[in-house]
C-alpha cells in the first residue's frame, strides 16, 4: 500500500520568500537558521556564565608567573617578549651542544655507511682484496689470466633470485640516501661550527672576494691577532 501512495505524484511545498514589505531586512529566516543561531547564542552564554564563576570563586591571593610576563594593550592580552630570554654564555652552550648533536649523528651515518658497503660488496660476490700472482715466463702468465676470467664468469653467471636482487636493490637506495644524509649533516656541522666561532669574542670582520686565496661560495672571516697574556 504504501508504494501505491509513494507512486502518486504529489505537490512541491516551496519555501516561503521574504515579503514585499520587508525586502530591506534581506532574506527570510528559516527554522535551520533560527536554530544555529541559538545554539550559538546559548554557547556564548554559556562561556560567559562560566567565567563570570570563575571571577567570582577567584582567590584573591593567587599568583603565578604570567601576572609579571604579560599585559594588556587597548584590552588585547599579549605575553611578553622573549627576544632576549638567554644570555650570551647559555647560548653559546646551548650551540655546543646542538655540534656535539649533529656530529655524533654524522659519525652514525658514517659508520652505517661502512656496515652497508661492506655487506653489499660480499653479496656481489666480489673479491674484498685483490691478489697478485707472479709467472716464470708468459705462457704461465696467459694461464693464470684465462683461469681467473674463468672464475670470474662462474661467479657472475650465477642465478639469482628475484626477492634478493629486489633487496639488493634496495639497499642500494637506502646506500646512496646514507651518503647524502652524511653530506647534509657535515655541511651543517661546518655551518655551525663558524656560528659557534662568531659568536665568540674578538675583533673580526669578513674578508672582500679579492682578498679570499681559494675562491668558495661561503663567507671567509678573519680574526685580529691579539696577543695573550
Amino acid at each position: 500500500m504504501s508504494s501505491l501512495r509513494n507512486a502518486i505524484p504529489r505537490k512541491a511545498h516551496k519555501e516561503r520568500a521574504q515579503p514585499q514589505a520587508r525586502k530591506k531586512f534581506g532574506l527570510l529566516e528559516k527554522h535551520k537558521d533560527y536554530v544555529a543561531r541559538a545554539k550559538a547564542f546559548h554557547k556564548k552564554e554559556e562561556t560567559l556564565r562560566r567565567l563570570k564563576e570563575k571571577a567570582a570563586s577567584r582567590n584573591p591571593d593567587e599568583f603565578y608567573f604570567g601576572m609579571i610576563k604579560s599585559k594588556t594593550v587597548d584590552g588585547v592580552h599579549r605575553p611578553q617578549s622573549e627576544a632576549n630570554k638567554y644570555t650570551q654564555e647559555e647560548l653559546l652552550l646551548m650551540k655546543t651542544q646542538d655540534i656535539g648533536y649533529i656530529l655524533q649523528k654524522a659519525q652514525s651515518e658514517k659508520k652505517k655507511i661502512e656496515k652497508l658497503t661492506a655487506t653489499l660488496h660480499s653479496l656481489d660476490g666480489r673479491p674484498s682484496s685483490k691478489h697478485i700472482y707472479f709467472a716464470e715466463d708468459r705462457e704461465e702468465a696467459k694461464e693464470i689470466r684465462s683461469r681467473s676470467s674463468e672464475n670470474k664468469m662462474a661467479t657472475t653467471s650465477v642465478d639469482v633470485p628475484d626477492n634478493i636482487k629486489r633487496k639488493i636493490a634496495s639497499s642500494y637506495r637506502e646506500l646512496e640516501a646514507r651518503k647524502n644524509r652524511a653530506n647534509q649533516l657535515e655541511k651543517i656541522y661546518m655551518d655551525m661550527a663558524l656560528q659557534k666561532e662568531l659568536q665568540k669574542k674578538g675583533r673580526k670582520r669578513k674578508l672582500r672576494e679579492d682578498e679570499i686565496v681559494c675562491p668558495t661560495t661561503k663567507p671567509v672571516f678573519k680574526w685580529r691577532s691579539e696577543r695573550k697574556r
